[in-house]
């Protein structure tokens, strides 16, 4: 065995290691990549008859140190870091838009009744009304303006679906080809190709933050799924996603799954993990539930209001008009319904607020699908919990003309209530056709020998001037009976309580105090009274009454969604902190093993160099000798 080469494998083995080490320190900025190391072994050594002689070294292999459990790990808590970031991100625009103090909902709640507040005063007040007008168009310009701003975000989460949607399938295309790399690397009996892994490896954990991934390893490659178990690569086959228009909602992007080139939309519970699992979430979760609560404040309001404006006369003695403007449900038809020749829809469903039941609306979305055709028949499905219902609590739905059965339509009953263009605008423009008095008048006779005296007078229902008159007429202290103009009988032999409601003909009444037998009082038309506020106090009266599901005002509503979303805000912002945590520990974890330290890196060099110089004195040693046999020779 010659001396010179073992020298020379030593001499071999050194290099690599100085190789090595130098392409540590070179990528020890660089993401994904693991440190390696050279694996090395001394080589068979040869029988010399008194014991085997030493032949030198040989290097093996060039290793890099990965723990694939370590690398799961980062990926799957990065999956959930992106997911709650992302969330949080979003929820924390709707939260400070919702609870600002001064362009929030609540400041122009208060303004818009505080105005109506004072017109109890002085209802004759030109002033006052036209204050109260002012501060009914500040508040509807409000919800306008937080729909708007709500609208905004919902086109930003479009935007950041497709911009993820570009990066998925980009991310997927390099793992595809990485793939394939690495195959034909192995496959030809070479080495593992470690910067090749690296690269692979890092371009699954930055898909990761894009949607949570399951990778299957097959052989040497990598085969990743996606939400629920849709394949995205497959060897060196990726398959791609796409965002598609919603098909009962023109504004709203969906992930579609392309098979055979054709897109097939995918379920939003469907897609988690990363940074889009995250904008989808906070837009069926959130986005949509805030605008949904949003416009059923602000259709409630419109509809209650205009409800007791309608029973009081304006300044002329007139019946009140209406005083807000409010749309109707959104009503979105499948595009994949039945249609005529020319592309017409055959059938359509017309959904209108019923307006003695808006205080039942919700704030969910339905799926309302076609059953029957003779009759019309359908079946409603409500989305917030996909629970079947027989119908929508305050709408009324009819369809018309000739849907096929398994048509289907989307209805949102609440989420353009609040928007400019289809949801609260004030009607009235002139002050004067406030209607802050009651039509209705009622009076004691002065013949009256009991306590009893007139109260609450107010109208039940719109009612046309002239009101004719009725009179009531007491036949003992707790007996009275009710009669029109014409002394046709109302009402005969009534219990009389005190304080009570009496209410005939479209209007009701209170009498205080103990009438006596024979003591009659009268309602009639409330004629030249432009300085009366009955009607004022009743609208006055709305802010505290319970007129929204739940038994809540519209402020308390309001409220409710402020508290809902804050909740959720900081609810995400201690889970995002926790997840973060959860991901710098098993980055730690991972570079405590895998990452190139540089200081280790520096003493390895200095190693290796002087293992080369070494080597290098080895190979020079047996020089000499050669040297001294050939002199000898001569």
């Amino acid at each position: 065995m010659s001396i010179l080469s073992v020298g020379q494998s030593a001499l071999n083995a050194a290099q690599v290691g100085l190789v090595t080490t130098g392409h540590n320190i070179a990528n020890a900025a660089t993401p994904g990549y693991n440190r390696q190391v050279v694996v090395q072994g001394a080589v068979s050594g040869q029988d010399a008859g008194y014991g085997f002689i030493g032949k030198g070294t040989e290097v093996t292999g060039v290793r890099r140190v990965y723990s694939e459990f370590l690398g799961n790990q980062v990926v799957s808590t990065q999956t959930a870091k992106g997911q709650l970031d992302s969330y949080y991100s979003q929820i924390q625009q709707v939260n400070n838009m919702l609870g600002d103090s001064k362009s929030g909902l609540s400041p122009a709640l208060q303004d818009f009744f505080s105005s109506v507040q004072s017109t109890t005063s002085d209802p004759s007040s030109a002033a006052a009304r036209q204050s109260m007008l002012s501060s009914a168009n500040t508040l509807a310009g409000r919800f306008q303006s937080m729909d708007a701003q709500l609208n905004e975000q919902r086109q930003g989460v479009n935007a950041e679906i497709r911009s993820s949607v570009e990066g998925i399938n980009a991310y997927a295309q390099q793992i595809g080809k990485l793939n394939d790399a690495i195959e034909k690397v192995m496959n030809n009996g070479g080495g593992a190709p470690n910067d090749l892994l690296d690269q692979r490896d890092q371009a699954v954990s930055e898909l990761s933050k894009e949607i949570k991934v399951n990778v299957v390893k097959q052989g040497n490659t990598f085969n990743v799924m996606i939400g629920s178990g849709q394949p995205l690569v497959v060897g060196n086959k990726t398959y791609n996603l796409s965002v598609v228009q919603s098909p009962t909602d023109a504004g709203r992007a969906e992930v579609a799954y392309d098979i055979n080139g054709k897109p097939v939309m995918l379920a939003e519970e469907s897609i988690t993990g990363g940074k889009l699992g995250g904008v989808m979430e906070f837009r069926s979760k959130t986005l949509d539930a805030t605008q949904s609560a949003l416009g059923r404040v602000a259709i409630t309001l419109a509809t209650e209001f205009n409800r007791q404006h309608a029973l009081g006369q304006d300044q002329a003695g007139a019946p009140g008009g209406q005083f807000f403007d409010i749309g109707a449900p959104m009503v979105g038809p499948s595009s994949a319904n039945s249609k005529n020749a020319n592309g017409s829809p055959k059938g359509e469903l017309v959904a209108s607020f019923d307006p003695a039941a808006t205080s039942l609306l919700t704030a969910s979305d339905y799926k309302v699908q076609v059953t029957g055709t003779n009759p019309a028949a359908f079946s409603v499905l409500r989305l917030s919990d996909n629970k079947p219902v027989s119908e929508i609590a305050g709408v009324q739905l009819q369809l018309t003309g000739s849907p096929s059965v398994g048509d289907t339509f989307t209805v949102r009953p609440t989420a353009g209530g609040a928007s400019a263009a289809t949801g609260i605008k004030v009607k009235l423009d002139d002050p004067a056709k406030i209607a802050l008095g009651s039509p209705l008048r009622g009076t004691s006779a002065a013949s009256n020998t009991g306590t009893g005296a007139v109260g609450g007078v107010a109208a039940t229902a719109p009612t046309a001037k002239p009101v004719q008159p009725f009179t009531i007429t007491f036949s003992n202290p707790t007996t009275f009976s009710i009669t029109d103009s014409s002394g046709n009988a109302v009402l005969s032999n009534q219990t009389f309580q005190a304080g009570a409601d009496i209410a005939a003909g479209g209007w009701k009444l209170q009498i205080k105090g103990a009438p006596a037998a024979g003591d009659v009082f009268t309602v009639g038309a409330n004629n030249g009274a432009s300085g009366d506020n009955s009607n004022a106090l009743a609208l006055a009266s709305l802010q505290s009454a319970k007129t929204t599901a739940g038994d809540a005002s519209f402020q308390g509503a309001y409220s409710q969604l402020v508290n809902q979303v804050g909740n959720k805000t900081r609810e995400l912002e201690v889970t995002s902190a926790a997840a973060g945590q959860l991901y710098t520990s098993a980055v730690t974890a991972q570079q405590s093993e895998s990452g190139v330290n540089l200081d280790e890196e520096a003493a390895n060099l200095l190693k290796y160099q002087q293992a080369y110089q070494a080597a290098g004195k080895l190979m020079k040693t047996a020089s000499d000798m050669f040297n001294v046999l050939l002199s000898l020779g001569a």
